[in-house]
């Protein structure tokens, strides 16, 4: 009984020192990660095992186990000061498709069939291999396309639109329960929040997640699917009373005929005329 809790404790220790070690040698997604840091993350988990099974001696383990964590460490250091080094140790990005054409001499570099890059490039949505103008192989084994002028998808920016920033929503409701760091970074509280929700008609408890935007308009889902909310359109129903109020003193101006308040009408039906355009990005979207 005695060794088998031992041999647990011992597990767990190495375990934390395991992960304690990848997470020095970098905190990346696995599919997205150095070579040399893939062979790296194999090699401690081996040893860690070799150490646990009591295989290795500790101090042999340990041993390893700080090599293999200070060189990858060493190396990211020195590949961030020279380029060819980078080069040499993560290998150099490959070009697959230029200018439209595909680099056949290239796929067979990196062991692709036609298939295989066009399946990789279904991934990135692409399913057209003549709307891609260049498309390169990363040295993590990535491929990542450029679409020609003509195929990529309009912006605002193109069409000379302003549109509001956007910022990150904050999820202010979990299975249930008010979360208040996210409400109070967004200066928010507790009350406003069930006010809200009162006025969707909407019990807290049915709350499965709830989210609120930078503009402060709230999207629900309820633990009852059945159960349709509309949800709100605060900046919408904003635009459109501006734009009735607008329109209300421009016929004011046109009915009377009193010169003072025609004048008084047209020139406030022009400025705010004049801050709904200003307003239209960011109620509008």
């Amino acid at each position: 009984m005695q060794e088998t809790l031992y041999l647990i404790l011992k597990s767990l220790a190495l375990f934390c020192i395991a992960w304690l070690s990848m997470r020095l040698i970098g905190k990346r997604n696995i599919t997205k990660v150095k070579p040399f840091n893939f062979l790296s993350y194999i090699i401690i988990a081996v040893v860690v095992t070799l150490m646990s099974l009591n295989l290795i001696n500790l101090s042999s383990g340990f041993v390893v186990l700080i090599t293999w964590v200070v060189l990858p460490l060493a190396l990211d250091f020195l590949g961030i000061k020279s380029q060819v080094i980078h080069q040499f140790i993560n290998g150099r990005e490959t070009v697959l498709i230029k200018h439209g054409k595909i680099m056949e001499e290239n796929l067979l570099q990196v062991r692709m069939t036609g298939e295989d890059l066009l399946a990789e490039l279904r991934s990135k949505n692409i399913f057209n291999l003549t709307d891609v103008e260049f498309a390169v192989m990363e040295s993590n084994g990535e491929i990542n396309a450029y679409l020609k002028a003509d195929k990529k998808p309009i912006t605002a920016h193109d069409v000379g639109q302003k549109v509001a920033p956007q910022a990150e929503p904050q999820t202010v409701i979990m299975d249930g329960n008010i979360l208040a760091e996210p409400l109070s970074s967004l200066g928010l509280n507790q009350d406003w929040l069930k006010t809200e929700l009162d006025k969707m008609g909407v019990a807290l408890e049915n709350v499965f997640i709830c989210q609120v935007d930078s503009s402060g308009e709230l999207f629900l889902d309820l633990f009852n699917d059945a159960v349709e909310i509309p949800q709100p359109k605060v900046r919408e129903l904003l635009y459109a009373n501006l734009e009735k109020i607008q329109a209300d003193l421009l016929a004011f101006s046109l009915q009377t005929e009193n010169k003072s308040a025609k004048g008084m009408y047209l020139r406030n039906s022009q400025k705010l005329d004049h801050l709904i355009n200003k307003l239209r990005p960011y109620l509008l979207h």
